[in-house]
């Protein structure tokens, strides 16, 4: 399961810092504020730290693999340039779309980065259908909980200590749409890569 957790860190990490660096260009206030950006470190590793106790696909046991840095190096670019697609599909949701200010962008976009990146384990984990190859009870139930943590700290006395900004039912709505979508589209890209790619 080592082999399959280190691509996912490397794509979820080029993804972050190359959607980062270009929003900073464009914005006129820092995307996330240094804490933001430590709490949502914090809370996507929590369903990561579990997956040493995933269930394993049987293809990836069967016999003995060496690391292929071809490989990792593949699935960075194609995964990462897809999480940062979908980071500026939420920018422009929020800019353009819902006009939001710097403290609802924040909120917005920690909503997203936390939620999507917690979720997308469960669909980059397994070369098989996320429908066919069933997380361990551990990983998805870490998944939940800190997707539904993640949702609540917006409203709750905490948000003022962390820059937060409570999101009207619009907001949220669309953001979780926009979730929804990546998971979809990771899916899609999942299977594609992997008709191509062999490891």
């Amino acid at each position: 399961m080592v082999i399959s957790f280190t691509p996912q860190c490397t794509s979820a990490n080029f993804g972050n810092m190359f959607s980062m660096a270009g929003v900073s260009l464009m914005l006129p206030f820092l995307p996330l504020l240094p804490k933001q950006i430590l709490l949502t470190n914090l809370l996507t590793d929590f369903p990561e730290m579990t997956i040493a106790a995933d269930r394993v696909d049987p293809e990836l046991v069967s016999k003995p693999r060496r690391w292929d840095i071809h490989f990792i190096s593949k699935f960075m670019l194609v995964f990462g340039l897809l999480s940062s697609v979908f980071d500026y599909f939420t920018f422009g949701a929020l800019l353009l779309l819902l006009h939001a200010d710097s403290a609802q962008f924040r909120t917005g976009w920690f909503m997203e980065s936390v939620i999507s990146a917690s979720m997308i384990v469960l669909v980059i984990r397994t070369r098989q259908s996320i429908f066919h190859s069933k997380p361990s009870p551990y990983l998805f139930g870490a998944t939940i909980a800190i997707a539904i943590i993640t949702l609540i700290i917006p409203y709750t006395p905490l948000a003022s200590v962390l820059g937060f900004q409570a999101l009207p039912l619009s907001f949220v709505l669309i953001l979780m749409a926009i979730v929804a979508l990546y998971v979809t589209a990771a899916e899609i890209v999942k299977g594609i890569f992997y008709s191509r790619i062999k490891f």
